[in-house]
């Protein structure tokens, strides 16, 4: 399997994609603390607040990143004329790791996706978005749930036109989905690689082959065809997309790893963050070949931006996936356990979570566990 996502100075027996530790037992010492150049994008409306508070807990917990801190988004926007400046893309071009707050794309003037240009500019063809109950006391406890979502290809490539008719120039609209087979054998690849690797049990292909015969029904086939060499390791079975909906909502527990498209995985995983106590609480990985990117899922909250209230949980948590990418395992699992006695036993929350702590004081009694 190709190194995915390594830091520039990196050798290749000190990066393998979320391995959880299970190698780092085998680094040595200078490994272990080497600094790593990682690019920092505060991101808009709530990103800088809740980057600040993440970045206060990685240097307490000791993690190796050199920060060089770049915009995009609105904030991009204003200081160069682009919401995806080029000193940015450079900037992760080089150190092929990031962590970056949630990004707003200006309406109009034929702006696309910030998310989606990252995406497609270092091939980050894997969409990893894990989800664990955290708060217990909710409608749905013990939920531990990955959804691993093809990145780059399906509806979102954007190719879409319109058919005048009668004077009217936007009569028709039509969109195209584009899934291929080395795209989808790859994405399954990695899902059935990553469900070997943390000791998951089973692998659920997502799909909608019975209407979409061609373009979710090849999905489907790749995915059968790279599950065959996984056969006695990793269980594999398959749900149409609505289905599965139903299923996430009256029984959760008997998913474990989902592997499916682009559009299904969007809607898919904002689903499963709902069982956790919503999008402040789902972190999200997008790893490609020479770069890996990561990112809390929900968006940039401008109606709350500035207040010092936003939850910092989901972010933290995409720091914990970040440190696991680059083999500091132990460190990702002193700040979830951190992050799981500040919830529970300390009872400190957010709002959104139901409590009154702000951003700051959240991020301050993290760093006070996490050693205890």
């Amino acid at each position: 399997m190709p190194i995915i996502g390594c830091a520039a100075n990196f050798t290749p027996n000190e990066c393998q994609p979320f391995m959880i530790g299970k190698q780092e037992s085998q680094m040595s010492g200078s490994a272990k603390t080497r600094v790593l150049p990682a690019t920092l994008i505060p991101g808009d409306g709530i990103g800088p607040e809740i980057l600040e508070a993440v970045v206060r807990v990685l240097d307490a917990l000791g993690a190796p990143f050199a920060w060089d801190e770049r915009h995009a988004g609105m904030a991009g926007l204003a200081a160069s004329g682009d919401p995806l400046p080029e000193d940015t893309l450079a900037s992760i071009r080089r150190t092929g790791l990031a962590l970056k707050g949630p990004l707003t794309t200006p309406v109009g003037g034929g702006y696309r996706s910030v998310n989606v240009r990252l995406r497609e500019e270092f091939q980050l063809y894997a969409n990893v978005r894990p989800a664990r109950t955290m708060v217990p006391g909710g409608r749905y406890e013990n939920i531990d749930i990955v959804l691993v979502r093809e990145n780059i290809e399906g509806f979102y490539v954007g190719f879409e036109h319109y058919i005048p008719i009668d004077g009217d120039p936007h009569a028709v609209a039509i969109g195209s989905g584009v899934n291929s087979r080395a795209g989808s054998r790859r994405i399954a690849r990695f899902a059935f690689d990553y469900a070997v690797r943390n000791g998951r049990r089973k692998v659920t292909v997502v799909h909608k082959a019975n209407i979409l015969k061609a373009l979710t029904g090849l999905f489907l086939d790749a995915a059968k065809e790279v599950a065959q060499e996984y056969a006695g390791r990793v269980q594999v079975e398959e749900r149409i997309v609505d289905a599965c909906a139903m299923q996430l909502v009256l029984d959760p527990w008997q998913f474990d790893v989902i592997l499916t498209t682009n559009l299904f995985g969007d809607i898919l995983s904002d689903e499963i963050a709902g069982l956790v106590g919503g999008l402040g609480m789902a972190p999200g990985a997008n790893i490609g070949e020479g770069a890996a990117i990561f990112e809390a899922v929900h968006g940039s909250a401008p109606d709350i931006a500035g207040k010092g209230i936003a939850n910092p949980v989901a972010l933290m948590l995409a720091a914990c996936l970040m440190l696991e990418h680059v083999n500091r395992a132990d460190s990702a699992r002193r700040l979830r356990t951190a992050l799981d006695r500040v919830l529970v036993r300390d009872g400190m929350r957010t709002r959104d979570l139901g409590g009154s702590a702000t951003t700051h004081e959240f991020a301050d009694a993290v760093i006070r566990r996490l050693d205890g």
